[in-house]
């Protein structure tokens, strides 16, 4: 997958962000991929038991950054300037870019922008130990679950883009499977825990019922 950081991809796929080895975190993210293995979605998000749940939430916020990240990495050359000069999730979503400190009023941009600006606004959070505490005995901010649902709103319209505009590109790469179990995943864990508002879904809305059949709630 080299060619994820030929040219200018390279400008909005992020480094991969790891957890670190032999911390609680990183004994949480074995246990969820080895369920993951298992097929069944729904019982892989599932808090496990005796578990906290700001831990769970962290530990799959940092998995779903990593695969946007380099679902999104897959169509760099296809989200352009030309291309999408705005970023939209179809005719009736544009979204502006507004991070809240540099940039307090939202602004209007292309697609690779808004997602560049995206993708290392998620990082710096992820990074910030006061935000994303790694340590064992460091606690989790108590507004964590409101960042945390910031964070995964602002993911969901990545994969809302990828859908609308670039699905086309996704299929002939071979990545429509990985897309839609990425999805798919993504939607039951904030389903699960109730991390999105609704209206926020309302681009795949439709998609979103398909997937989950008559479970969505």
């Amino acid at each position: 997958m080299s060619f994820l950081f030929g040219g200018r991809s390279s400008k909005t796929f992020k480094p991969k962000k790891n957890i670190p080895e032999g911390t609680h975190q990183y004994d949480l993210m074995k246990h969820a991929a080895a369920t993951l293995g298992s097929g069944n979605l729904r019982l892989a998000v599932l808090l496990p038991e005796g578990e906290d749940l700001n831990e769970w939430v962290a530990v799959n916020t940092v998995d779903f950054f990593n695969q946007i990240n380099m679902l999104y990495g897959t169509i760099t050359e296809f989200c352009t300037e030309e291309s999408c000069s705005i970023m939209s999730a179809g005719p009736k979503y544009e979204y502006h870019w507004a991070d809240g400190l540099t940039v307090k009023k939202p602004i209007k941009c292309s697609a690779p922008k808004y997602i560049d600006y995206l993708m290392t606004w998620v990082q710096d959070q992820l990074d910030d130990e006061t935000l994303f505490p790694s340590k064992i005995g460091v606690p989790f901010p108590k507004n964590f679950l409101s960042i945390a649902k910031t964070i995964l709103k602002r993911l969901f319209r990545v994969y809302a883009h990828i859908y609308h505009t670039h699905f086309d590109s996704i299929v002939t790469l071979g990545e429509e499977a990985h897309l839609n179990t990425s999805f798919k995943h993504f939607i039951y864990f904030v389903q699960e825990f109730v991390l999105i508002d609704r209206r926020e879904l309302a681009p795949l809305q439709d998609y979103i019922d398909k997937l989950a059949g008559r479970e969505t709630r």
